[in-house]
């Protein structure tokens, strides 16, 4: 086997990186071997060790840094931390600042000889990780971010350069010792003012700021800080180049213009070109995509050969990529094996050369922390000056200085390349990568403390349908997971009868799960634009969303009496429901309508297509501001059943207020030239003997017959009394209205409730729509079928009505009222004094019942409902 002696093959720089990372003396006797026999091994039987070829230890080495980041990112995620902070994190401690001090780790696993391969591959992973960043930022972001955003950027870069510099020279001969001063305080100048694009997007996506309009400046002006950066980066590295003669640095500048004007004037319009000829609904050929992802490299070695690093090539080159389905298309083939495999490298490569043994001079340390906590001050001053200018809220300027001070790939970047340069020496890299990690960590905790968003105290009353007038405004939430939810939606706000005099308000919300992709913050970055900002480049949407928000746009074109706003919330699905909740209690939402986490498969069965929707479901029917409707479909969305002209509804009603609440619903349906409801209400055997011995409105009365709780609000109204004068009050005000239908059915057990409804399951309805909690607490006509529930978010009827025991072509609306606490769930109905208890029941509905006002109560109401309801059978008009 050959030696060479690294220092003929190798460019002097990278000898004295790999010395320093063993901490062996500068000796010309150091040697790098190469072998082709030596990439891999024949086997452990064969008595060889595979750590001494180099394709398994790589292997073991891509293992082990993966891993490490993975476990540091689950340790860090309670303290809301960014992953790239886990992972230069875990680059150090597997350097030589904590693992490298066991002699075996540093010989074996991380040996000296191997960098070469892993610094390699890395930054093949950092070329693509740019190429991702670069698709990322929207140019047209920066021309529509307005002067508020541009004038944050540029004071929170000058300032912070500018202190930097100058705090660098007054120190620099304690400072920057055997380097190049100019070129120190240039790469000392950028990787202060820099902010972390990438990093920042995740902080903000995380602690739901993305779409606040602190969360829009602070991106728009990132990504102008990216761009300047990227060309003071640019610049330093072409000054930086000592050695040369003293023009090459201008001719590494001008071709460097000359590579970005021949990005932007022929490679971006042939990119355009690209997406136009590519037929809409179709995506980009394996060919073309291919094509693309070499450019990245070209773009590299471009860069790379006129002197700027290759990263550079790769940035502008994913700049100049049109947002939309091309670039959406390009994150998705590459981004999870870039981000979760190539990067991390990167970061165990700068930890493998931070030696916080290197840091021995505490005059050096302090200053340069003195230099850092400088930069960092003035740019949150300069932050904050802008925003007083634009008389923004002093705690929203500081929130926005510190997002500013978000550090990370970019600044890594800049201090490795510094680094290589000779421009800054071991103990000044060290020192500057563990003060950037103690920024970012800080950047989280301060902006949650310090930016309290002015929302106010939303006091809205209608904040369930039994409230609200049935022909009057409905406002809704619509939650859309996939394009698969859409029709089913439009299906039911069909059936909800908008019209002109009754209209329906719309907030159609598309839930996409955070997963930390750029793909992600696309699709928010794009979705929290207003609708008339979109439309200039609506290409900007991540496909589903833009399928979504069509199909909604185009039903609010053709339908009257609907006005439909298209949202996208991206957030964990452990915190959706927050998103959800907040967003509706700002809209004043009466209703929100989520889709079942089972859908309908082939043969009739259902599938669960997403586990975390079902969580997602739980946990907003317990937080909701509002009333909430599980939509289970089963053929609503069919094109047939919305093409129908008849349509048949069918509402079980056991009594309570979630059974109240789909009644008010149904209500709404009624008004639909082609609806034809069914309402089928369950009695138990004792009904007329207990609505007798309740007409007293005793304070508190409990039945010993069956053990079923009579509940007594504020107002001392049982729930079995609110029920009656709520069906009254419907009988009423539709009396002649043929396609209404009633019967009662007699049940004493939940044997024979199943049996009621399974009597009437001939597939003749297309909607059934139930209570979550149909009756009263422990009753016996559902008892036994709360203990075999499958899914207890649909109450034991929903559960029940959507097993594969019963049609499957019914869909069913499962519905839970929002019960105010400390206030009666039921409208006050008419005092005694009033002459026309539905005037008077319908001028309170939107009023919240006054403690006076629940005084005397007409008696004959219950007495007058029992006559109706007493016998099973159909009851006429």
């Amino acid at each position: 086997m050959d030696a060479m002696p690294i220092n003929e093959g190798l460019p002097s720089n990278v000898t004295a990186q790999m010395r320093n990372a063993t901490g062996q003396p500068k000796a010309s006797s150091t040697v790098v071997c190469y072998s082709p026999m030596m990439i891999t091994t024949n086997g452990i039987w064969q008595g060889f060790n595979p750590l001494e070829f180099s394709l398994p230890l790589f292997i073991l080495q891509t293992a082990i840094i993966v891993v490490t980041t993975r476990i540091l990112v689950l340790v860090l995620r309670p303290f809301r931390q960014p992953r790239v902070i886990a992972e230069i994190l875990a680059g150090v401690l597997l350097g030589p600042s904590v693992m490298g001090q066991i002699e075996t780790w540093a010989t074996m696993v991380f040996p000296q000889r191997s960098l070469l391969t892993l610094e390699t591959v890395a930054h093949l992973g950092l070329l693509y990780f740019l190429f991702l960043v670069g698709l990322e930022m929207d140019i047209d972001v920066i021309r529509r971010s307005g002067k508020k955003a541009l004038f944050v950027a540029i004071a929170g870069m000058a300032l912070p350069f500018c202190m930097g510099i100058a705090t660098s020279f007054i120190f620099r001969h304690q400072v920057s010792r055997n380097v190049h001063q100019t070129s120190f305080l240039l790469f000392l100048g950028v990787a202060l003012s820099v902010t972390a694009f990438p990093v920042l997007a995740r902080i903000l996506a995380e602690i739901k700021l993305l779409g606040t309009d602190l969360g829009r400046i602070a991106m728009s002006a990132a990504i102008v800080n990216d761009m300047c950066a990227w060309i003071l980066l640019a610049l330093a590295i072409a000054i930086s180049e000592v050695d040369s003669a003293a023009l090459s640095s201008l001719w590494v500048l001008l071709s460097g213009s000359l590579f970005v004007l021949f990005c932007f004037y022929v490679v971006r319009p042939g990119m355009w070109w690209l997406v136009r000829r590519t037929p809409e609904g179709e995506g980009v050929s394996d060919m073309e995509v291919s094509l693309i992802l070499t450019g990245v490299m070209l773009a590299g070695v471009c860069t790379d050969a006129i002197g700027i690093h290759s990263v550079f090539g790769a940035f502008v080159y994913g700049l100049v990529i049109p947002t939309g389905p091309l670039g959406v298309t390009l994150i998705e083939k590459i981004e999870d094996f870039v981000t979760g495999l190539l990067l991390p490298l990167f970061f165990a490569i700068s930890g493998l050369r931070t030696n916080i043994q290197k840091i021995s001079d505490p005059i050096t340390v302090g200053l340069l922390v003195l230099v850092f906590v400088m930069a960092s001050f003035a740019k949150i001053m300069g932050t904050i000056i802008i925003a007083a200018l634009y008389t923004m809220p002093f705690r929203e300027g500081i929130a926005l200085g510190f997002l500013m001070n978000t550090r990370g790939l970019v600044e890594m970047i800049v201090l490795n390349i510094g680094r290589d340069k000779e421009v800054l020496d071991d103990e000044s890299f060290a020192v500057m990568v563990l003060v950037s990690v103690a920024m970012t960590t800080l950047v989280t905790p301060v902006v949650l403390g310090v930016y309290r968003p002015s929302r106010r105290l939303v006091g809205y009353k209608r904040r369930n349908l039994q409230r609200i007038r049935h022909d009057s405004e409905l406002r809704m939430l619509a939650c859309v997971h996939t394009t698969r939810n859409v029709p089913s939606v439009l299906s039911l706000l069909e059936l909800s009868n908008p019209n002109k005099r009754s209209p329906i308000f719309i907030y159609a919300l598309h839930l996409v799960e955070l997963t930390g992709r750029a793909s992600n913050m696309l699709a928010a970055a794009a979705a929290s634009a207003s609708k008339p900002s979109r439309s200039g480049t609506g290409s900007s949407l991540p496909p589903v969303t833009e399928h979504i928000f069509n199909a909604f746009e185009n039903y609010e074109r053709h339908t009257g009496g609907v006005s439909i706003q298209t949202l996208a919330a991206v957030s964990p699905y452990q915190s959706m429901h927050e998103d959800v909740s907040v967003l509706a209690e700002d809209k004043h939402v009466s209703l929100i309508v989520v889709p079942f986490h089972k859908q309908q498969t082939v043969d009739g069965g259902m599938e669960a297509i997403n586990p975390h929707v079902r969580g997602f479901n739980e946990s907003l029917l317990t937080s909701s501001p509002c009333s909430v409707a599980i939509l289970v479909d089963r053929g609503l969305s069919a094109a047939a059943a919305r093409m129908a002209t008849e349509h048949h509804v069918a509402l079980f009603f056991f009594g309570g207020p979630d059974d109240r609440e789909a009644l008010a619903y149904a209500w709404r349906m009624v008004e639909h030239p082609g609806v034809t409801l069914t309402i089928v209400r369950f009695l138990p055997p004792d009904y007329r003997a207990r609505s007798v011995s309740n007409s007293s409105y005793r304070p508190s009365a409990v039945a010993d017959a069956d053990s079923r709780a009579i509940t007594i609000s504020a107002e001392g109204k049982s729930e079995l009394e609110m029920d009656e004068d709520y069906l009254n009050e419907f009988r009423t005000r539709n009396h002649g209205n043929e396609a209404i239908s009633y019967s009662a059915k007699m049940v004493a057990n939940s044997e024979e409730t199943v049996a009621a409804i399974r009597s009437m399951d001939n597939n003749l309805h297309e909607l059934y729509i139930v209570g979550r909690r149909p009756g009263e607490a422990g009753s016996p006509m559902t008892a036994a079928l709360e203990d075999w529930m499958e899914n207890p978010e649909l109450g034991p009827i929903g559960d029940m009505l959507v097993s594969s025991d019963f049609s499957m072509t019914v869909s069913v609306l499962v519905v839970q009222q929002y019960v105010l606490a400390g206030a009666p769930a039921q409208v006050a109905p008419a005092p005694a004094a009033s002459s026309d208890p539905v005037r008077q029941y319908l001028s309170n509905a939107n009023q919240r019942p006054a403690a006076a006002a629940s005084g005397a109560y007409r008696a004959s109401a219950a007495s007058a409902a029992n006559s109706r309801w007493s016998g099973s059978g159909a009851v006429g008009f």
